[in-house]
């Protein structure tokens, strides 16, 4: 799959660059489910929890700390978020403060649109065309 650059970036809007694969785990989830959802991958940095679409927070893997048993949502993150209106190269620099370079994507009611990912090298979008 081609990806968007740095580079070729300048003038687009994070809805021009997102993962074209992702999808949100229920905010139901426990603790113990995430861990074996990220231990089916290792390209997964970072899940994303949501209620019937609506954004409930993002979890990595240094946050699923606690019984397994417990909800996920007890852990996760509530930020940062982008919206998708926002400029492409304000979110890939937001992107880069954290490990697992990937952002939510969140509209203004709250709905996980999608996930904004750099690419390993930092000189692109995972998952664009």
């Amino acid at each position: 799959m081609a990806r968007t650059t740095v580079d070729d970036a300048a003038e687009l809007r994070v809805a021009d660059v997102l993962h074209k694969r992702s999808h949100a785990l229920p905010a139901n989830i426990t603790v113990g489910e995430v861990r074996a959802w990220f231990e089916e991958s290792t390209h997964r940095r970072m899940a994303f929890l949501a209620d019937e679409g609506r954004y409930a927070g993002s979890v990595t893997k240094a946050d699923l700390v606690g019984d397994d048993d417990r909800p996920a949502v007890d852990v996760a993150q509530q930020g940062p978020t982008i919206a998708p209106e926002a400029k492409a190269m304000d979110a890939h620099k937001l992107a880069l403060s954290d490990d697992a370079r990937r952002l939510p994507v969140v509209d203004g009611d709250g709905m996980l649109v999608g996930v904004m990912a750099v690419t390993d090298d930092n000189a692109g979008f995972c998952g664009t065309s």
